[in-house]
């Protein structure tokens, strides 16, 4: 008996609360699963949050939401999007968005200076940084056994944190990655 019969829809119902998108939309948790303000970043310091990814995906841009706190006085913030390797390495980068305003409650989309065409399957990284006199927090969740710890002795880390004393430019790698429990949301689209 197939699914698609009068007590199964025939879309997914993630995306259609999504507001149906366009083919190419990712993110790392459902916006129903996000329903935490998190204080996920410190300035100056990168978080990335894993990002199951396809082939043939194309990543254009990234969206993380602030939460309840703002920026406030930024003077360098971008997103970035990093491989799936062992050591993470930077694919693209936004541009740095110097001074620009992240008011609470707002989603912001940054373009990617290269769009990314995934050409095979796995857990990317999708990461910002901020530095402000305070950084924003962000909307996602937490999780209940930490970033590192999983079941499986091969589950991916789910968040990290890295770098110190960045400004303009995204590392060329994820490096010296410390784990975390705080795991921002993220759309690709």
């Amino acid at each position: 008996m197939p699914l698609v019969n009068g007590r199964y829809g025939a879309k997914n119902r993630e995306w259609l609360l999504a507001g149906m998108p366009a083919a190419g939309y990712r993110d790392n948790m459902s916006r129903l699963q996000a329903g935490s303000d998190l204080a996920a970043l410190t300035t100056q310091v990168m978080t990335a949050v894993a990002l199951p990814l396809q082939a043939g995906d194309v990543v254009a841009s990234l969206t993380f939401k602030s939460g309840a706190t703002a920026a406030v006085t930024p003077t360098n913030w971008w997103f970035a999007l990093y491989d799936d390797s062992a050591t993470p390495a930077l694919l693209a980068q936004s541009a740095d968005q110097l001074t620009a305003a992240w008011a609470a409650t707002t989603a912001k989309t940054l373009a990617l200076a290269t769009p990314q065409l995934i050409s095979r399957p796995g857990v990317y990284y999708a990461a910002v940084m901020v530095k402000a006199a305070t950084v924003p927090t962000l909307i996602g969740a937490t999780t209940q056994a930490g970033a590192s710890a999983g079941v499986l002795t091969a589950d991916k880390v789910l968040a990290q944190t890295s770098g110190a004393g960045l400004t303009t430019t995204a590392p060329a790698t994820i490096a010296t990655p410390t784990a975390v429990g705080t795991m921002p949301l993220v759309v690709a689209t």
